[in-house]
């Protein structure tokens, strides 16, 4: 029994690092305008396409900024009706960025995000406590790049990716009265990003980017098993150690701005995300059995069944005068998995967000604030790899402070 726990366990915490969804929110301004990419105003752009940092308006341009994520999971039990609700912290994604003009056709830049993680923390005593009871899911990518002007119009630009993360997953084993604690803090991945960005006359911006998959390697992955003294023995002494090749999905965007007149533009994107690399997991554990494959048996095979998935978004921006602007903007983002998949530590639902903000120039400085309200669908479900079934719902919000600054 010690060795099916394990391997079960093991496999749903580790994809749920890996990830589960895409956080689309690496810039403070462009969430305001539904995170649309085609803006070369400042640093914030480096991120989603290294080829605009040659358009920025400025010499040396640096951003930075955060948001608060909001994140309420209901769950109901379909037979009972009874509800249990996540009592999540509040989430805090940061990102960070620089961009330098070295010579008239060539600049180079840095970029720091966390594009993929959350936490979610359920009652310690709710239904599906065996499969999850608290989840800290970290992600952070850090990338130099490069971009040359091709023409006066044109230009292209490449990343450098290192990515750095962390699970800290807490199970309860019901059976032997404890828990089951999986925690990594050093898996890393390498990848990397390019892209075109076109300005053809003053009232069009083109942006087109890809971004490759990150295989993150877990190479010392920690189980700890929290059970009475007695059953020590049982379980490896309270501890076993594992191996696993985690994969953070590539992703393709096509941006678009058209200034409809010199105070009013219009932006649109169309992201598309390779999630159908979680096709299957492979962990490798040292000690303890998986149970469930036969070539080997301390290596576990677990199918995953995700699907590649899409998102529009389109937002807009008013110059009410030099000074202050107005932003908004809608996007759609599908799951990736169907019902039948449903998993209560990365839970995740077909979502439509609405946008708005306000940005404030001040000269050199720039100072962002942006919202954003997500009105997920809900999910009726039976896993039946987890034997978990109900409904589920979530209610988001989204909050974040931006700064930038351009030296011409």
């Amino acid at each position: 029994m010690r060795k099916i726990l394990v391997s079960m366990a093991l496999a749903a915490g580790m994809m749920a690092y890996a990830g589960g969804f895409r956080v689309s929110l690496q810039g403070v301004k462009q969430l305001a305008m539904a995170h649309t990419s085609a803006h070369a105003e400042d640093a914030s752009v480096a991120f989603f396409n290294p080829a605009g940092i040659s358009f920025i308006p400025a010499k040396l341009s640096v951003a930075a900024g955060g948001f608060g994520i909001s994140n309420k999971i209901t769950y109901q039990n379909t037979s009972t009706l009874q509800q249990t609700e996540t009592d999540n912290p509040l989430g805090t994604p940061i990102y960070a960025a620089v961009a330098y003009k070295i010579m008239d056709n060539v600049s180079v830049g840095f970029s720091f995000s966390t594009p993929f993680g959350s936490t979610i923390e359920w009652p310690n005593d709710w239904e599906g406590k065996e499969i999850v009871q608290k989840l800290e899911l970290k992600s952070y990518f850090f990338q130099p790049m490069i971009s040359v002007k091709l023409a006066p119009w044109a230009s292209f630009g490449a990343s450098y990716i290192y990515a750095k993360g962390k699970v800290d997953w807490t199970k309860a084993l019901t059976q032997y009265g404890g828990q089951l604690n999986l925690l990594d803090d050093s898996a890393t991945g390498h990848g990397f990003g390019f892209g075109f960005y076109f300005q053809p006359d003053n009232k069009w911006d083109v942006s087109l980017a890809y971004r490759s998959p990150v295989d993150m390697k877990a190479k010392e992955g920690k189980a700890t098993f929290m059970v009475p003294s007695s059953l020590l023995s049982n379980f490896n002494g309270g501890s076993d150690n594992f191996k696993a090749t985690l994969p953070l999905v590539d992703e393709y965007t096509v941006g678009v701005t058209y200034k409809v007149t010199p105070k009013w533009l219009i932006s649109a994107d169309y992201n598309y995300h390779g999630w159908e690399r979680y096709s299957k997991l492979t962990l490798d554990f040292n000690t303890v059995a998986a149970g469930n494959q036969p070539n080997d048996p301390t290596v576990s095979v677990s199918p995953k069944n995700f699907k590649n998935t899409s998102s529009v978004r389109i937002g807009t921006q008013y110059a009410f005068n030099d000074m202050i602007f107005g932003r908004l903007g809608w996007y759609y983002d599908q799951s990736p998995y169907a019902d039948k998949d449903f998993i209560p530590e990365t839970p995740s639902f077909d979502n439509y967000v609405i946008t708005g903000g306000v940005g404030l120039k001040f000269n050199k400085l720039g100072v962002d604030l942006s919202g954003a309200y997500a009105m997920p669908k809900s999910r009726t479900f039976n896993n039946t790899y987890l034997n978990f079934a109900g409904q589920a719902k979530a209610n988001v919000f989204y909050f974040g402070l931006g700064l930038s600054y351009n030296a011409f």
